[in-house]
């Protein structure tokens, strides 16, 4: 149901038919008006989206996808959460994602079309890119 979202806001469906969730989020009825999904690999996770078509706060909408994806994330083991801008920066900022190079995404993931890459490390909110990300 996620993907005429996607469709409809230009927004690029994830390259793999290898998607671990979906979430998504409903007006006051039962339209779907946001949608987030996550493709991974290993301790990495791509997210995509989230793409919102509501234009009543949409940014607030986006943030509580945000926010549920990153607590499905922590639970299921994730340590490096990617994602592309998609002009959301503000969004981004305020869960801790960081503007990273390309080259840290592990080969199953670097697919994905887009300019530039944030990341969000969970765990400590210390970083380096000596580390493996590719690991």
């Amino acid at each position: 149901m996620a993907r005429p979202l996607f469709e409809f806001a230009a927004v690029p469906w994830p390259a793999t038919a290898d998607i671990v969730f979906s979430w998504g989020a409903i007006d006051g009825g039962e339209r779907l008006v946001g949608a987030a999904v996550g493709e991974r690999s290993g301790p990495a996770m791509m997210l995509h989206g989230p793409v919102v078509v509501i234009e009543t706060e949409p940014l607030e909408v986006a943030a509580q996808l945000v926010a549920a994806v990153l607590d499905h994330a922590t639970a299921a083991g994730v340590v490096t959460l990617f994602t592309r801008p998609q002009s959301l920066d503000r969004i981004w900022v305020r869960f801790g994602f960081i503007p990273v190079p390309e080259s840290t995404l592990p080969p199953a993931l670097a697919g994905c079309q887009g300019a530039g890459l944030y990341a969000w490390r969970g765990g400590s909110a210390l970083w380096t890119l000596r580390e493996a990300a590719r690991d």
